[in-house]
């Protein structure tokens, strides 16, 4: 915690979800990946805050936030990031979400839309085999002790309450990636919320489903006639999702933030194009 951030412990739904507000303007709501923390949003997080009141959060089993006995999953924690956005005495929010903070950003959409306004997600995917097979193929076979020694388990076991619960947010975040899913085209079809997505060209999502799910927000017309959709697309180069370091999406955020910026400061008119 630096400079003027607040922070406190949420109680929604049987969590203490710990969260760090920064800076002052519109609210914006920042979802962290698999196995990160708000510390690991940092560099987005100052950027965010500079015009904007960015609202960090920890989810289930994540950093602060202990874990509770009852799986991981995108829907659940939506509902609990919408009670936090209803804890801090918010009607409405942008959000940025990375990775599987992203699904949450989806699911916020579809399940509590009149609090979004715009959402940001990078490295998404709305059904499981958006994702590469070689990715889907390798989750089974992830153990805790693959991450002896990783910056990961470290913040893990400086931050969680219960430092050595790390085997079983390991085992949890398997079961929420081995579990097939595939959200239906017409609740993301039905989505309110004007969205930014963001993928790098060898992220662990696949850029055919990338484009699909830009498609069925309405993108991937010819704008010189059909008019601009409200949904962008942008496709970072070179970029991986996490690994090596100094390539991954979250690497990226000075060729990202000024999409962000003028996504997020384009007015509320103007209906989505028909894609």
């Amino acid at each position: 915690m630096t400079g003027n951030t607040e922070s406190g412990y949420a109680p929604v739904n049987g969590l203490e979800m710990y969260y760090e507000v920064r800076g002052e303007g519109e609210p914006v709501v920042v979802l962290h990946g698999a196995y990160m923390t708000v510390d690991s949003m940092d560099g987005i997080v100052r950027e965010l805050a500079k015009s904007r009141k960015a609202i960090a959060v920890e989810l289930q089993g994540h950093g602060r936030t202990a874990n509770v006995d009852r799986p991981l999953s995108y829907e659940q924690m939506a509902d609990d990031v919408a009670a936090l956005i209803g804890h801090l005495g918010m009607e409405k929010v942008d959000v940025f979400g990375f990775s599987m903070g992203g699904g949450v950003a989806v699911q916020l959409a579809i399940r509590h839309a009149e609090m979004i306004r715009e959402m940001v997600v990078a490295s998404v995917s709305y059904t499981h085999d958006g994702m590469h097979p070689e990715m889907i193929e390798m989750v089974p076979s992830i153990t805790p002790e693959m991450f002896a020694g990783s910056p990961m388990e470290e913040e893990y076991r400086r931050l969680a309450p219960n430092p050595d619960d790390f085997p079983i947010l390991v085992e949890k975040l398997k079961q929420l990636d081995m579990e097939p899913f595939a959200w239906p085209e017409e609740d993301i079809r039905g989505i309110a919320a004007p969205a930014l997505l963001i993928a790098g060209d060898s992220d662990v999502v696949r850029l055919e489903h990338v484009v699909e799910f830009f498609r069925l927000l309405g993108g991937g017309v010819m704008g010189d006639l059909a008019g601009m959709p409200a949904s962008r697309l942008a496709v970072l180069p070179a970029t991986s999702h996490f690994i090596p370091p100094g390539s991954g999406v979250m690497d990226r955020i000075g060729w990202f933030m000024p999409m962000i910026e003028d996504f997020l400061d384009e007015p509320d008119e103007g209906a989505r194009a028909d894609g």
